[in-house]
């Protein structure tokens, strides 16, 4: 007959310690590998919007970023930025340009379509469209989220690129075409994979859907 050794006080204690450590261990390699773990999505059909024909809901990779349009202030900015989301433009491009906790930019559908990234072109694609004439002319304050209209150094270059910023930026009043703001997702978009040595990013995040409410 085998006697059963019954371990010691301090084996137990070593026994519970390497337990609790496991456990740490693991549960912060959960916490790393799923940097979206404690970001809210929001549902847009569990929201009442004063005017839905305004929403759009851009779908990011930890959820979704819920903006309002404004085309009383941005007529034809705002109504390039809609032709392009209802024809599912922006779907698998990149967010090629980021600045973390600062901005966010996408919308190269020449160059930064998932697939088929020019790393040495990135940001200076077109959609096809033409430019839009600047909207800079109306008051507004471009406060944490945002969205304009990117363009090169010159006005009325405005096309399909756009960003969104993650602070308050009054240098941008009068500079950039405001196309809206963000309502809800704000934290989904400093989950955007960033480099701290660069605003154009390596093997970036894309957006996965933008699509308009109705």
């Amino acid at each position: 007959m085998i006697k059963k050794i019954k371990p010691s006080k301090s084996e137990k204690i070593i026994l519970i310690l390497l337990i609790s450590l496991g456990i740490i261990t693991f549960g912060t390699y959960l916490v790393i590998k799923d940097e979206c773990l404690f970001v809210k999505n929001f549902n847009p059909k569990n929201i009442n919007f004063k005017n839905p024909n305004n929403i759009a809901i851009l779908n990011a990779p930890c959820g979704n970023v819920i903006i309002e349009l404004y085309p009383t202030i941005s007529p034809n900015g705002v109504k390039r930025f809609v032709t392009l989301i209802r024809s599912n433009a922006y779907e698998d491009i990149a967010f090629h340009r980021v600045i973390k906790n600062k901005l966010v930019q996408a919308g190269d559908l020449e160059f930064g379509k998932k697939g088929l990234l020019n790393y040495a072109k990135i940001g200076t694609g077109k959609s096809g469209l033409g430019s839009i004439k600047s909207e800079i002319d109306n008051d507004f304050n471009y406060m944490k989220g945002s969205v304009g209209l990117a363009r090169s150094f010159k006005n009325d270059t405005e096309d399909s690129q756009f960003f969104i910023i993650l602070q308050d930026e009054p240098l941008f009043e009068g500079e950039y075409t405001p196309v809206g703001k963000v309502l809800f997702g704000l934290e989904i978009l400093k989950k955007i994979k960033n480099q701290r040595n660069s605003e154009y990013i390596l093997r970036p995040d894309f957006i996965n859907t933008f699509k308009m409410l109705d």
